[in-house]
C-alpha cells in the first residue's frame, strides 16, 4: 500500500512506501531496488561506494537511492536490519519526513522522493529515494585534492550554524556528509539518517567536535599541519558570524 504525500500537506504514513505527490502518480515500488534501474541502464557511474548509494538517471532529474545499512559493532550481525518497533520509529520514515520539512523551510537538504521500509518478523529493511543535488561534490573529495580557501571553510561554518538555529541535529556530521558545488560557495548537509530536532544545547559543540574529528584525520592523512591553525578557526569563524537574513 503506498500514501503520496507532499511536503507542505503532511498525511498519515500507511503501508510501506510513502512518496512525494509530484511523483506518485508514477511512481513504482520497484524503484526501490537496484535490479529496476540496471535493467533501464539508469545507473550512472561505478556501484559501490560507502553507505550503499546508487546515482540513477530518471527523466530531466538524478535521484539517489540509499539503501539502509548497520555501521559500528553492529554492522557484521544484523547488515541491513533493523529491530522493528513500529511505522513511525522506522529510520526511512523519519528521515524522509525530516528532509521534507528541512527542504520546505529552505534549508540545504536534498528534496526526498520516496521511502520504504520492508518488515520481516522482528526485523525490518529500508531504503530511501532522493533528488541529486547537481554540480556537488563531498567536501571530502575536494580536501583530498586540493585545500580549499579560508573563505569556503567559512560557508561550511555558516551553513551548520543555520541547521543549529534551526535546532537540527544531525547524526553523523563529518566531512562525506558535507557537499560543496564547484565554486566552493554553496554548502549542502546529506543524510540525516537518525536526525532530529532538539532544543538548545550542548549538543551543538559535540556536533562540532565529531566534525573536527572527521577533518583532523583528513588533514593527518593529507600532512598538512596548518589544520588546527587555519581551516578550523575559519570553519568557526563562519559559525559565530553567520545570522539569521
Amino acid at each position: 500500500m503506498r500514501t503520496s504525500i507532499s511536503p507542505k500537506q503532511p498525511e498519515r504514513y500507511q503501508g510501506r512506501v510513502i512518496v512525494d505527490s509530484r511523483y506518485a502518480s508514477e511512481f513504482d515500488e520497484e524503484m526501490f531496488t537496484p535490479d529496476y534501474w540496471r535493467a533501464r541502464q539508469s545507473v550512472q557511474g561505478p556501484e559501490g561506494g560507502r553507505g550503499q548509494v546508487l546515482f540513477l538517471n530518471r527523466d530531466s532529474e538524478q535521484w539517489v537511492l540509499r539503501h539502509y545499512h548497520r555501521g559500528g559493532m553492529m554492522s557484521r550481525p544484523l547488515q541491513d536490519r533493523y529491530l522493528w518497533t513500529g511505522i513511525e520509529r522506522t529510520r526511512s520514515l523519519r528521515e524522509w519526513r525530516l528532509l521534507a520539512q528541512l527542504h520546505d523551510e529552505g534549508l540545504p537538504v536534498p528534496r526526498p522522493v520516496a521511502a520504504r521500509h520492508v518488515r520481516e518478523g522482528i526485523y525490518y529493511r529500508a531504503d530511501l529515494l532522493t533528488v541529486r543535488i547537481p554540480n556537488v561534490r563531498a567536501f571530502s573529495e575536494i580536501v583530498a585534492e586540493q585545500l580549499p580557501p579560508a573563505e569556503a571553510w567559512r560557508a561550511i561554518g555558516a551553513c551548520i550554524r543555520r541547521f543549529h538555529d534551526a535546532g537540527i541535529y544531525h547524526a553523523d556530521l563529518n566531512a562525506h556528509n558535507i557537499l560543496m558545488d564547484n565554486g566552493l560557495k554553496e554548502v549542502y548537509i546529506v543524510d540525516f539518517d537518525r536526525g532530529r530536532r532538539r532544543h538548545d544545547g550542548r549538543w551543538r559543540r559535540s556536533n562540532l567536535k565529531r566534525l573536527n574529528r572527521s577533518l583532523h584525520k583528513i588533514g593527518l592523512s593529507l600532512s598538512i599541519p596548518e589544520f588546527e591553525q587555519v581551516q578550523w578557526p575559519a570553519l568557526m569563524d563562519g559559525y559565530g558570524s553567520w545570522t539569521r537574513a
